[in-house]
């Protein structure tokens, strides 16, 4: 009866490691992606230090659990005490990491406002430039989600930091409607656009346009951060069942 219960617990043991490795590679996956970004939504909160390094802390933290779960794995097939106790170990480190990590993000959360973004974009926007990295990603965000400024076009009245072409009264390009939502879409009408003909401007504002977007995504994400806390609790109780079991 006992051998069966320690069997039953390997298995156990062996499918929570599983699903930690899953979970190591989509945190992973995610971290990749966010530093690599090729709409360079990185670049828009680079300069909260903050933000920029939870990218980082995302994929060390992703990278560790895909490393922990595999270990987990092995540890458990083979019922090795040292693979198993390894486990726990830094599964407990990452767990707590992982907590202080949630309760920092609660804490800063006021860093992702519309003010604070409304403020970097009026600092250091410089329309159809596409020299500088900052106006470049921006230009990209608007282009992608059809949207203009932070609240919308009228983010752009006190911006001077380039002088307007010709037929430019407020708003960039890139607030301009477009038949495609890509650098090459073609404008549905450019000149009118630029002269202040509102029906070929994209009027809402970025920040509305996508927080609703990702609305469902940032709800699915903290699911999933939920059920791997979940997770990793369950595997350190197993873990620790399974080392005290094996003789």
């Amino acid at each position: 009866m006992e051998g069966d219960c320690l069997s039953c617990m390997k298995y156990l043991m062996f499918l929570f490691n599983f699903f930690i490795f899953l979970g190591g590679a989509c945190l992973l996956g995610l971290g990749i992606w966010v530093i690599v970004d090729p709409t360079g939504f990185r670049e828009i909160v680079a300069a909260n230090p903050l933000l920029f390094t939870g990218a980082y802390i995302m994929l060390a933290m992703g990278a560790m659990l895909f490393l922990l779960g595999f270990l987990g794995c092995c540890g458990a097939i083979r019922e090795n005490k040292c693979l198993l106790l390894f486990f726990f170990m830094f599964i407990l480190l990452i767990f707590l990491a992982e907590l202080s990590a949630a309760i920092l993000a609660f804490i800063f959360r006021e860093n992702l406002t519309r003010e604070f973004f409304t403020k970097e974009l009026k600092k250091h926007y410089q329309r159809n430039n596409n020299t500088d990295v900052f106006s470049s990603t921006w230009n990209s965000v608007m282009i992608t989600f059809a949207c203009c400024g932070v609240n919308g076009p009228e983010d752009f009245e006190d911006i001077r930091h380039l002088p307007y072409s010709s037929l430019e009264k407020s708003i960039p390009e890139a607030c301009c409607q477009r038949e495609l939502q890509s650098r090459e879409g073609m404008f549905v009408n450019k000149e009118a656009c630029l002269e202040g003909i509102e029906r070929f401007q994209n009027r809402q504002g970025c920040y509305t346009v996508i927080l609703n977007s990702f609305e469902t995504y940032v709800y699915l994400a903290g699911a999933l951060a939920i059920g791997v806390l979940a997770i990793e609790l369950f595997a350190m109780i197993f873990a620790m069942c399974l080392f005290r079991g094996i003789q």
